[in-house]
């Protein structure tokens, strides 16, 4: 596909989309949207690649949703149809069969943090700071915020960044949960790639299931969650790559996994 608002490129294992709209802070708009989906797709599609990385460049990640799409809404169910746009924007990641992160320099705001809530592993740099405005100019959070930011920070802390909608710094991100890592300025993509590089060393179909059984078992009661998990292990145990993964293991050598 040619893209216009993104750039993707690759680099080792790791399938990179740079935002590349700088005169308007990065902001999501439905084209971004689009060319966002289709990146994960063809990163999916390719099986030299171990996992996909979104990020801004390194002065800012994202200002958030573009407000010229969010204004021309006129109706409830134009509001729905740009909210469900939104909601499989974020599932093409969150639902990737390859491992995502996000890495982030500068500043990564409302819908920009709503998104990076969708992707597995979130890489920040100092300097870079969070929010989700909603609450300044009479909104509520749309693309997933009300419900992803408590499952990863919990209730009270999310309540609080939202309730203030202001942003909080990196250091806070990091004590609550929010980012996995926090790394000196100017280095985010660079460790980005090397997480991409070591997960190239796991079994492919291994980190798969995982991502999907951790998703799919938050959405159930402990029990049914346990279950589920036992029949993916069940599923698991039957490729050639656990096969090779305990080979190698008690044959003390290194692991060659094919993702079968």
């Amino acid at each position: 596909m040619d893209y216009k608002l993104i750039k993707t490129e690759k680099s080792g294992h790791a399938f990179i989309i740079t935002f590349m709209r700088p005169e308007v802070r990065n902001a999501i708009s439905t084209e971004v949207m689009d060319e966002l989906m289709a990146a994960a797709a063809e990163a999916q599609a390719d099986p030299e690649m171990r996992g996909i990385i979104v990020t801004g460049g390194q002065e800012f990640f994202s200002a958030g949703a573009d407000l010229n799409d969010a204004r021309a809404l006129s109706s409830p169910s134009e509001t729905l149809t740009y909210l469900r746009k939104w909601h499989k924007t974020c599932a093409a990641f969150e639902e990737n069969n390859l491992p995502t992160i996000a890495a982030i320099e500068g500043f990564c705001m409302t819908g920009g943090c709503e998104f990076i809530l969708a992707l597995d592993v979130r890489i920040a740099a100092q300097g870079s700071s969070f929010a989700i405005t909603s609450a300044r100019i009479g909104t509520v959070a749309g693309a997933g915020g009300t419900q992803r930011l408590p499952r990863i920070v919990g209730p009270a802390n999310a309540l609080e960044m939202m309730f203030d909608a202001d942003p909080i710094d990196a250091d806070n991100a990091y004590r609550i949960g929010l980012i996995n890592k926090l790394v000196p300025k100017g280095s985010a993509l660079e460790v980005a790639k090397q997480r991409v590089e070591h997960y190239a060393t796991r079994a492919p179909l291994s980190l798969q299931f995982i991502k999907h059984t951790v998703h799919k078992g938050m959405q159930m009661d402990l029990t049914s969650a346990l279950d589920y998990e036992s029949f993916i292990v069940s599923t698991i145990y039957e490729t050639k790559d656990r096969h090779e993964g305990i080979g190698a293991f008690l044959e003390k050598r290194k692991a060659t996994f094919k993702g079968e």
